[in-house]
């Protein structure tokens, strides 16, 4: 696989954990005992801590690519094995 194919499916991946890792960890100011800014949303994040979910997204994601390429290398589910998780083999599609 060329370095770009790989560069594009890993920045697919990060993107799609750092959805999953955004909402960890979140206290409204509510929940923080600080009373609201004029304006502030009462749902709104106190203290978003992004540098922290930006380095849990960006290990999350290596592994899990890491597992993809290592996959795609040899190949361990290849995609009749993983069709055949779902769908009888014996049958016609």
């Amino acid at each position: 696989m060329k370095w770009y194919s790989l560069l594009a499916i890993y920045l697919l991946f990060w993107t799609f954990t750092f959805f999953l890792v955004l909402p960890w960890g979140v206290r409204t100011s509510a929940e923080a005992g600080e009373p609201l800014v004029p304006g502030q949303a009462p749902s709104a994040p106190h203290a978003p801590r992004l540098r922290r979910k930006l380095i849990a997204t960006t290990l999350v994601s290596a592994a899990v690519f890491l597992l993809f390429w290592a996959n795609w290398e040899r190949e361990w589910i290849t995609r009749e094995a993983f069709f055949a998780l779902f769908f009888d083999p014996a049958k016609p599609r």
